[in-house]
């Protein structure tokens, strides 16, 4: 009768395991150029079909333009996340990696880190190309609408790492799309002011972490200087973000159904 000896308990989170987590998703993502071109390529491309869309009204599209540059980073880092993960899970590489002397925090934190260094590439692409080239008027610094978008970016992953654990395809993983991202996208200040929405929809969309990073760009878009506004509304996305990643940890199985 053979017995099993039980696996050395992990120290709750290593940067060497976390790194090594990194690199190796990183590595599997430049194998993957059609996913690249989803996280790079796309926000620049929609943002350019937006700019030709209102061409007739460029005051449109800057009133508009500064949100949308953090919401379009923030729905493709949900996409690709959501369904990159669902795909080691259902793979079994997930199983084998938690069997290993490596920690839950150490694979969410990995995970976060690859993705978090392809939002900044994607992020720094994405307001560039609005600022300097479709010519996006902002009254505020471009950094800060920089930092906005990351964080933006970084809620998108955080949030596709958490509903991968909640699905079995990656069809699922896509189907969680109009209900994580879409009511945020409805109630988030994009189409009317949040004040003049309905009270239980307004009460609703001040729990919604869109509503704050539309409002944070909003901030960039009309005033010169950093407002305290401004540091509220980063702070609580890149706080649900982290949230989100904790959750996220708290989701992972060391047996794959």
């Amino acid at each position: 009768m053979s017995t099993t000896t039980p696996a050395a308990p992990t120290a709750a989170f290593s940067t060497a395991r976390t790194t090594a987590t990194a690199a190796r998703v990183l590595r599997q993502l430049r194998h993957d150029p059609r996913t690249i071109a989803l996280m790079l390529l796309v926000p620049c491309l929609m943002l350019v079909l937006l700019r030709y869309v209102f061409d007739a009204s460029p005051r449109t599209f800057d009133n508009i333009g500064a949100s949308l540059l953090g919401i379009f980073p923030l729905i493709t880092m949900f996409l690709v996340t959501s369904i990159a993960t669902l795909r080691e899970r259902t793979s079994g590489t997930l199983e084998r990696l938690l069997a290993m002397p490596l920690g839950k925090a150490d694979l969410i934190a990995g995970y976060a880190l690859a993705f978090g260094a392809v939002a900044v590439v994607q992020s720094a692409l994405a307001t560039g190309l609005a600022v300097w080239l479709l010519g996006l008027d902002v009254i505020g610094s471009p950094w800060l609408l920089l930092l906005v978008a990351l964080l933006d970016a970084l809620l998108g992953t955080a949030l596709g790492l958490f509903v991968s654990a909640f699905a079995a395809s990656e069809f699922q993983a896509v189907q969680f799309m109009p209900a994580v991202i879409f009511p945020q996208l409805l109630l988030c200040g994009l189409f009317t002011p949040r004040a003049d929405m309905h009270p239980l929809l307004e009460a609703v969309s001040d729990v919604l972490p869109m509503s704050y990073a539309v409002a944070g760009m909003n901030e960039v878009l009309h005033h010169t200087d950093l407002t305290s506004a401004f540091i509220r509304d980063a702070v609580i996305v890149a706080g649900c973000a982290l949230l989100v990643l904790v959750l996220g940890a708290a989701t992972l199985r060391r047996r794959t159904d």
